[in-house]
C-alpha cells in the first residue's frame, strides 16, 4: 500500500453478525471487528450499527470510503439494497446514501457472496483463474460468478444468486419464494432445521467418528454437489471455492460433492475443474468489499 492508496472500510453484513474491517489495497485487513446483527435486523437498527462502529475504528475520520456487502442483490449503481430474504424488512433500502448521512464518507452496497468471490478472485483462492463460481455457505447460501477476470452482476446487478437455483421442486419452502432451492439443503439454517444443531456441532460428531453425523455430511455433499452440477453445466468454471461457515468442514463432504459431480457432470463440462476452500477466511466479504469501494471511488 502506497501514500495514494488509504485503507477502505469494508463491511459484510450478515444475518447473524456484522464484520467490519479496515482493508489495503493489496486485500490486507489491518484491523477488524464483528458486531452482533441487532435483532430484529431492520434497515434503521443494522444502519445505526454499522455508523456506530465504524465511528469507534476510526474516530479520526481518516478513512475516506465504504463498501457494504450485503445478503441479497443491489441495484446496478450500488446504492439500493434491493431486497434481503435473510434480514428483516428490507426492501428497496436506500443502504448507501442512510450510511452515508451517519458517517460522510461515500459509501457503494453489492451482494455479500460478489464481495467473497472478488475478494478470492483477486486475493485469495481463485486468484490462479479467470473463470470461477463461489458459493458461500452460512445462514443462507450466496454466490459470486467471476467471467475472464470480472465479477459477473447481469444486466441489473441482480445475477449470480447461485443459491436460490431449485434443487427439488416440492422441498422445503424457501424465503425467496421458491421451494426446495439449494439453499434449503445447503444452509446453516437447512442444518439447524433438520438437525437440531449447529453445523460445527455436527462436524465435531463426524470427526469422533459417529455414524450418523458421517452419513449427514455425506448426503449434504450429495446435495450440494447435485446443486453446482446445474451451475458447472451453464458456466463450465476453472474452479469452485467455498467459503462461509460451513466451508470450514469441507473435508468431511468434499469426497461425496466430488463423487456427485463427476456421476453428473459429463466430461466435457468439468475437465480439469478443481473446488478448493475459501482462503481468505471469514474476511473474504470484508476485502472484496473494500476493494469494489476502492474501484468506484477512484482510491
Amino acid at each position: 500500500m502506497t501514500i495514494d492508496s488509504p485503507l477502505i472500510f469494508g463491511v459484510d453484513l450478515g444475518g447473524t453478525a456484522i464484520k467490519l474491517g479496515c482493508c489495503g489495497s493489496q486485500g490486507q485487513c489491518l484491523r477488524s471487528v464483528t458486531i452482533p446483527t441487532p435483532q430484529p435486523s431492520v434497515p434503521e437498527a443494522v444502519v445505526a450499527a454499522i455508523a456506530t462502529a465504524i465511528h469507534t475504528l476510526d474516530p479520526d475520520h481518516n478513512i475516506p470510503a465504504i463498501g457494504i456487502g450485503m445478503p441479497g442483490p443491489a441495484d446496478i449503481t450500488g446504492r439500493i439494497a434491493r431486497v434481503s430474504i435473510n434480514l428483516d424488512d428490507w426492501h428497496n433500502v436506500p443502504l448507501a446514501e442512510w450510511i452515508e448521512a451517519k458517517t460522510g464518507r461515500p459509501t457503494t452496497v453489492a451482494n455479500d457472496a460478489n464481495c467473497a468471490g472478488l475478494g478470492e478472485a483477486l486475493y485469495g483462492a481463485g486468484t490462479p483463474f479467470q473463470n470461477l463460481i463461489m458459493l458461500t455457505l452460512g445462514t443462507g447460501v450466496g454466490g459470486a460468478i467471476i467471467l475472464n477476470g470480472e465479477l459477473y452482476t447481469g444486466r441489473d446487478g441482480a445475477a449470480g444468486e447461485l443459491g436460490l437455483i431449485t434443487l427439488w421442486p416440492d422441498g422445503p419452502p424457501c424465503n425467496s419464494g421458491n421451494n426446495g432451492s439449494l439453499e434449503q439443503f445447503a444452509s446453516v439454517r437447512a442444518i439447524r432445521r433438520d438437525q437440531h444443531c449447529e453445523p460445527h456441532q455436527l462436524a465435531e460428531q463426524a470427526q469422533m467418528q459417529d455414524e450418523a453425523a458421517i452419513a449427514i455430511w455425506h448426503d449434504y455433499g450429495r446435495n450440494l454437489g447435485a446443486g453446482l452440477a446445474s451451475l458447472i453445466y451453464v458456466l463450465t468454471p476453472e474452479a469452485v471455492i467455498l467459503g462461509g461457515g460451513i466451508a470450514a468442514s469441507t473435508a468431511l463432504f468434499l469426497p461425496s460433492l466430488e463423487a456427485e459431480i463427476e456421476r453428473r457432470v459429463m466430461p466435457t463440462s468439468r475437465e480439469n475443474l478443481v473446488i478448493l476452500p475459501a482462503a481468505l477466511g471469514n474476511q473474504a466479504g470484508m476485502i472484496g468489499a473494500a476493494q469494489l469501494a476502492r474501484q468506484r471511488f477512484r482510491y
